[in-house]
């Protein structure tokens, strides 16, 4: 991925519009190029002005119409698709270039409030989440580190952590859905102890997730597969499907 695709995404990223597939390619990138750091946190501080400094106003019919209009006449372009190392990436929504327009358009709608969203309206739409914010802090921190592993049922897990700031991100992409009833549920594993840290769900085989508690220098992170809401007893019930190591 170059700088210019990138950018495209960190606008998409801003307004929590990726795709749980464009999200991954972003989150990566970022992870290993952290000289882009500073164009995420443009687009955030786009975002995030967005949301709180405009009211709603409408604006003449005509704004309306010719914003809509010229959206009509844009051509949907894509890039074309990525190689990498033989593996050659191809559609995903939205493209980079799109959602690059789209988020000047958002801007536009925002400030012109030309559709009837004001700012509090928006907002739920600009503010990314805690999770994505934990992540980027912990890849600013300068004790950042991350370790990956490969699952035997198919896809990735990986775990972003910063011992200064006892945080803790896990990453997973390709991951089956559990079964219906059933959900992930986070632990730290401290010792001999396992510590609930959480329960999650993943979207198309992706999730992002902080987990709950501070983290503590050895600790294990692990993730078992629990009833809906979390083992009742607060301990594991089952063999951990992800456990990956951060000593």
């Amino acid at each position: 991925m170059n700088e210019r695709e990138f950018a495209e995404l960190a606008a998409g990223a801003a307004v929590h519009a990726l795709s749980a597939e464009d999200e991954q390619r972003y989150l990566r990138a970022l992870a290993e190029n952290p000289q882009w750091q500073a164009i995420a946190d443009d687009d955030a501080d786009v975002a995030a002005l967005l949301a709180a400094g405009a009211p709603e106003v409408a604006p003449p019919a005509s704004i309306r119409a010719a914003l809509l209009d010229e959206i009509t006449r844009t051509p949907q372009t894509t890039t074309a698709p990525e190689q990498s190392g033989g593996e050659t990436r191809s559609g995903g929504a939205p493209r980079p270039h799109r959602m690059r327009m789209l988020f000047a358009l958002a801007a536009c709608l925002v400030v012109l409030g030309g559709l009837g969203f004001g700012a509090v309206a928006m907002s739920g739409i600009l503010s990314p989440p805690a999770s994505v914010v934990a992540l980027q802090q912990i890849e600013s921190a300068a004790d950042a580190q991350q370790a990956s592993v490969d699952l035997e049922s198919g896809g990735t897990a990986t775990a972003h952590w910063s011992p200064s700031l006892g945080s803790v991100v896990l990453v997973t992409d390709g991951v089956a859905e559990p079964d219906p009833g059933k959900t992930y549920e986070l632990w730290f594993v401290r010792g001999e102890t396992p510590i609930p840290a959480g329960v999650f769900s993943v979207d198309a085989g992706a999730a992002t997730t902080q987990l709950d508690g501070q983290m503590q220098t050895g600790d294990v992170i692990a993730v078992t597969v629990e009833q809906d809401g979390g083992s009742p007893t607060g301990l594991p019930t089952t063999t951990p499907v992800i456990v990956i190591p951060t000593a």
